[in-house]
C-alpha cells in the first residue's frame, strides 16, 4: 500500500493554512506545480477530492477538512518523535519554541536569554509573545514547546512549575493621598480610579482578583494595552494602578512623572511560571528552561 509523504501533508496543511496554492507553494519553497502534483497524488492514493479548486484561491472539501485534522497530528508527532530522540542525546539541543506573555517578556527575557544561551550553545531559541489563552492553545497545538505565564492559571492539558513570586506595586500621579497614609493595604484601592489594561491580559484577572475590587473598576471603560501605555495614563491624571515588579525594575516607569509605593504585609502579586503540554516529550527541558529563568532572576 503506498502512503502520503510526510512532505506531501506538509503541502496539504499549507494550503489549507493560506487558501491559495500559489501562497502555499511560497510558504513551503517549492513551485507551484510541485505542490499541485503533491495534491493531487494524495487525492489519488485516497481516492477522494480533498480541495476545491478556485478562481480566486482553494478552500477545502468536507473529506479535506477531516484528513487536514488528521494530517496535522500525524505531523505534530513526528515533531514529538525527533524531539524525543534530541533530549534523549542531549538536553535543550536545536529549536526550542518558547513563548510569553507580554506583561513578562520585554522584562524577564533580556535577562535570561544570556544565561539560556550560556548554559547551552546548541539551542536555537524561538520566541514568541502573546496572551496567555493564545499561549496555551499553541501549547496545545504543538506550535509552543513552552510558554512563560503568570500563575495561578487554570488551563486543561496544560501543566505549570512555579518559578518566582512578582509582586504588585502601586503606581500613582505625584502628590496623590496613597502616598501619604501611614499603611498601605489592597482594600484602600477600592474607592479609587484603577486603571487596567484591556480584556485578554491575564495582569488585569490577577490585579481584580487579587485587590478584589468592585465590579464598577473591573469593568472600566478607561484601558490600556500596554504597561508603558498604563503609566502614562497615571502621570497624566487618569487614575492609579498596580505594576508588577519585574516591569518596575526592568524600567517601565523611566523618565515619567509618577510615584512608586509598595504594599505593606500581606504582599499582593503573582507567581511567575512556566507552561508546557501534557506528556509533552519536551516537559523535562520546559523545567529546565524554568530553572535557568528562576536562578537568572536570583541572580
Amino acid at each position: 500500500m503506498h502512503l502520503p509523504t510526510l512532505r506531501q501533508l506538509e503541502f496539504l496543511c499549507a494550503v489549507a493554512d493560506h487558501g491559495s496554492f500559489s501562497r502555499a507553494a511560497d510558504a513551503c519553497n517549492v513551485t507551484q506545480p510541485t505542490l499541485s502534483s503533491a495534491i493531487k497524488e494524495i487525492e489519488s492514493l485516497l481516492g477522494v477530492q480533498l480541495i476545491e479548486r478556485e478562481a480566486r484561491g482553494a478552500s477545502l472539501t468536507h473529506p479535506g477538512v477531516a484528513t487536514v485534522d488528521r494530517a496535522r497530528r500525524i505531523l505534530a508527532d513526528s515533531a514529538d518523535l525527533v524531539s524525543a530522540a534530541r533530549q534523549a542525546g542531549a538536553p535543550l539541543a536545536g529549536p526550542f519554541r518558547l513563548g510569553a506573555i507580554p506583561t513578562i517578556a520585554p522584562f524577564l527575557l533580556p535577562k535570561t536569554l544570556a544565561a539560556i544561551r550560556d548554559a547551552h550553545p546548541d539551542l536555537k531559541l524561538y520566541l514568541r509573545e502573546d496572551q496567555t489563552d493564545r499561549l496555551l492553545d499553541s501549547l496545545r497545538a504543538r506550535q509552543l514547546d513552552a510558554a512563560l505565564i503568570a500563575l495561578p492559571w487554570e488551563a486543561v492539558g496544560i501543566e505549570t512549575q512555579d518559578l518566582f513570586d512578582d509582586e504588585f506595586l502601586l503606581v500613582v500621579p505625584p502628590d496623590h493621598d496613597l502616598m501619604r497614609k501611614p499603611k498601605l493595604v489592597s482594600q484602600d484601592l477600592g474607592d479609587e480610579d484603577v486603571l487596567l489594561l484591556e480584556d485578554g491580559h491575564c495582569l488585569r484577572d490577577h490585579a481584580v482578583s487579587v485587590c478584589r475590587l468592585p465590579d464598577r473598576r473591573a469593568g472600566a471603560d478607561v484601558t490600556a494595552t500596554s504597561l508603558p501605555t498604563l503609566v502614562h495614563m497615571v502621570a497624566g491624571g487618569l487614575g492609579i494602578s498596580l505594576l508588577p515588579r519585574i516591569a518596575v525594575d526592568g524600567g517601565v516607569t523611566a523618565g515619567t512623572d509618577v510615584e512608586l509605593r509598595a504594599f505593606d504585609r500581606p504582599l499582593i502579586g503573582r507567581q511567575i511560571g512556566i507552561a508546557w503540554r501534557s506528556r509533552s516529550p519536551r516537559a523535562a527541558e520546559a523545567q529546565l528552561v524554568g530553572q535557568i529563568v528562576r536562578e537568572a532572576m536570583q541572580s
